[in-house]
This record gives structure tokens, C-alpha cells and sequence, in this order.
């Protein structure tokens, strides 16, 4: 089995904000240099989506509801949906917040036939939407990770999709040879030189030829993906979970270039170490401290996963650039996560080459009086309760006030020094109604 949950911060956002249900949602860094990291199916009919410039976003949706994200209710979410997922199998390998596969087979005796598999893909969608509050999922099953993969883009959204066995070669060849684990954009240039676009072209091409133009191991890969044959077992979460370098600055540094090659320095001992693990890295992440010590982490999936240096370095470089550190940076870390024991685990599309997702993620004391009042932070007024940032500007601050279990509340504005208004601290699991 493999389940995606279905725009997923944006879908959480319009559970606990009931006003933006039904309505274009743009999760993000909302600076004028930030990156959408999840859009609403409300905004992508716009044309919106991962890891588009900002300003762009705002130019195709500018009705949208702008946020940046509230990762403790991601991760409260995740957390619920990944117990669903152990109570069916132990065998549950986690790629994101919001994505896994499941061996179902390892899950003890149960009927492996349709009929049966489709009833637990039903059941889990039914609980996972009762336990979250409202959150969605699209599950895939098929005799692979591949093809469970392949399903649940096919299932989207909100739906269930089973490849039967046997059924596996028709159901790939008319898919972009793109959506192979593996075939990124630099071997789809040397796919192309050989008249390949659809996997239905690769079953045309022999294993020899494969190899002759990529060589031995990824010819090999590539003709066995390209006929369905895929062993790749389900690895629960591997205790070595990221690997990461960090620095603390004796004096705050604003020169890009500066920091720019002492992100490449973090990136060769990441890789380095990520070498002598013989693992493989999904994602990219920056971390950059500010002289307030508040600090915000970016981080980009990669279309495949990877141990090289250049790969690291470049991703980590454009990350760090979409950063304003002309204030000054007390800390700087580079860090990779996703790991496997093979290159070929990428985040495919179905549609188009996607250049994966990129998250940010802000940290400040939850207390504080954040500068600025991001827009979609959790707060709490002494007299009016509950609610969130609207948004704010010139000394002001606008609130929502209403939660998950509410309706849509009134909104009201404050002076940003209001002494009465805080950000809320978050609770132990996500508040959704019962």
C-alpha cells in the first residue's frame, strides 16, 4: 500500500480555519522571496503549485489565503495517520509527513483478494478522516512499491486505486517514462536521444540498449522498472534518520558569498558521512539562525536520492539564496534526510517533471510577539479566545477568531504591541472535533 494524504498542509490549515474551507489555500514561505510548499486543490485549478515562486503564486491566485506553516499541527497529524498505518502492519516505511508504504502482507493473516484489499483501504481512509478531523488520503495498492506508488497517483484525490497482479505492464505503458523511480531529468535527455517519452517506448528497447546508453546498473534497473519487476522491500524507519553540520558564528555573518562556501564545507562532511553510511539522501535541508535567535529551516525534495557532493552543494547554495541574511546569521547547518539504501526513490508526477517540495519552516520562542504576525500563526486574546493571524502591517495586526471545532468567526484588529494578544502554544495533539 502506498497513501499520500491529499494537500496535506493546506488541508490541514482549512481544517482548523473554517472560514478557508472550500477556498484557495497557499502554504509557504510568504516572504517576497518564499516558495509555495503545498497548495489547495482550489488553488492548483489556478495553476499553483509546489515549489513555485511565491510572487508567482500570488499573481495566478491572488484571492488565495496566503500562510506560512504551523508544523506542530502537521506533525500532530502525521503522527495519528502513521499509528493508523502501524496498526495494520509493522512494516511501514515513512517518506514524508504525509506519505508511506505498507507491506500489508507482513501484517498477519488476512485475505490478500480484491474484495479484501479494497475493504482495508476503505477502513483506513474512514478512520484516518474520523481520526484527524476531516483530512483526506489517496491510497494505492499493487504488488510493488512501484506500482503502489503509480496507484495512488492514479487514485488522486481522495481515492483508492488497486492494480491487479498481472494487469501491471498495461497499466504503466502509458505513463511517462518519467514516473520510473529513478529517471530523472538528466536521464530523461539520454532516454530521449533513443525516441523514449512513455514507458510503452521503453518496453520496446532491449536491456542491452539500455545499458549501452546508461550503463550496467541503471540499464538494468531501468528495463526491469519498465516491465513492472520491482523487490524493493519496505523498510520500517531507519534508526539514522538525517544526517546534518552545523556551525555557531563568534561574530554574525551577512556576506553571502561567505556563507555560501560554508554551506559547500557542511555539504562535503554531510556527504562525506552519508558515503560512509552507504545510504542515499531524498531531501536537502538548510537551517539559519538568526542574531534574535529565532531561526528558519528550508528544505527541498529531491526528484531522486542521491550521495552526490555537486547535488548537495547546488541545493543547498539555492536554498540558503532564497534566504535574506543581509540582517546577519548566527548559525548556519546543512543537513539530508530521506535516507535509503538505493538511488532510485524519487517523488515522481505523472503529469509533468516536478522539482519537488520546499519547505519552510520558521522556529521562534512561542511566547514572543512575533515581528511581522505571520499570517496563519495560532493565537490567543485575553478577552476574544482563539484564532489566527488574518494578517498585519503598519502597527496592526488582523485576527480570525474561530478554530476546528467552531464555524467561521468574526475577525478583528489589534495594535501589533497589544499587550492581550500572544501566540498561542500548541497543544499535545491537534484539536479537531469529536
Amino acid at each position: 500500500m502506498h497513501l499520500d494524504l491529499d494537500a496535506f498542509f493546506a488541508a490541514v490549515e482549512q481544517r482548523d480555519k473554517p472560514s478557508l474551507r472550500g477556498k484557495p489555500v497557499i502554504v509557504g514561505g510568504i516572504g517576497l522571496r518564499g516558495v509555495v510548499s503545498t497548495a489547495s486543490y482550489e488553488a492548483r485549478r489556478f495553476g499553483v503549485g509546489s515549489a513555485m515562486a511565491m510572487h508567482e503564486a500570488r499573481r495566478r491566485c491572488p484571492n488565495a489565503a496566503f500562510l506560512s506553516g504551523r508544523f506542530h499541527a502537521y506533525r500532530a497529524a502525521s503522527a495519528i495517520v502513521m499509528g493508523l498505518l502501524h496498526e495494520l502492519s509493522p512494516l511501514v516505511e515513512p517518506l514524508s509527513l504525509d506519505e508511506a508504504f505498507v507491506d500489508l502482507a507482513a501484517g498477519g493473516p488476512r485475505p490478500l483478494d480484491t474484495g479484501a484489499l479494497l475493504g482495508v483501504a476503505a477502513d483506513l481512509r474512514a478512520r484516518l478522516t474520523a481520526a484527524t478531523g476531516g483530512l483526506t488520503a489517496s491510497v494505492g495498492l499493487g504488488s510493488s512499491k512501484f506500482m503502489a506508488k503509480v496507484a495512488s497517483e492514479l487514485a488522486k484525490p481522495d481515492g483508492i486505486r488497486l492494480v491487479e497482479p498481472g494487469t501491471e505492464v498495461a497499466t504503466i505503458a502509458g505513463l511517462p517514462a518519467r514516473a520510473i523511480p529513478g529517471v530523472g531529468p538528466a536521464t530523461m535527455d539520454r532516454l530521449s536521444r533513443l525516441g523514449v517519452s512513455t514507458i510503452a517506448d521503453l518496453q520496446q528497447l532491449s536491456a542491452a540498449e539500455l545499458v549501452r546508453e546508461l550503463g550496467k546498473s541503471s540499464g538494468e534497473h531501468l528495463h526491469r522498472m519498465a516491465f513492472a519487476a520491482d523487490d524493493r522491500p519496505v523498510e520500517p524507519e531507519r534508526e539514522t534518520k538525517s544526517i546534518s553540520v552545523e556551525d555557531t558564528f563568534e561574530h554574525d555573518i551577512a556576506d553571502a558569498a561567505v556563507l555560501s562556501r560554508i554551506a559547500d564545507r557542511h555539504a562535503a562532511q554531510v556527504v562525506e558521512r552519508l558515503s560512509a553510511a552507504a545510504l542515499f539522501a531524498r531531501t536537502v535541508t538548510v537551517k539559519v539562525r538568526w542574531p534574535d535567535f529565532s531561526s528558519v529551516s528550508r528544505s527541498r525534495t529531491l526528484d531522486g536520492a542521491t550521495d552526490r557532493l555537486e547535488v548537495v552543494a547546488q541545493v543547498a547554495r539555492n536554498l540558503l539564496d532564497g534566504l535574506d541574511t543581509s540582517q546577519g546569521v548566527r548559525l548556519l547547518g546543512v543537513g539530508v534526510s530521506g535516507l535509503v539504501e538505493v538511488a532510485q526513490e524519487p517523488l515522481f508526477d505523472l503529469e509533468t517533471s516536478s522539482p519537488g517540495r520546499v519547505v519552510e519552516e520558521a522556529e521562534a520562542p512561542l511566547t514572543r510577539r512575533p515581528s511581522g504576525w505571520p499570517a496563519g500563526t495560532d493565537v490567543v486574546h485575553e478577552r476574544h479566545g482563539a484564532g489566527w493571524v488574518w494578517g498585519s502591517g503598519l502597527g496592526r495586526v488582523t485576527v480570525r477568531f474561530e478554530t476546528a471545532a467552531t464555524g467561521p468567526g468574526p475577525v478583528r484588529t489589534f495594535a501589533s504591541d497589544d499587550p492581550e494578544l500572544t501566540v498561542a502554544v500548541p497543544a499535545a495533539s491537534p484539536a479537531v472535533p469529536g
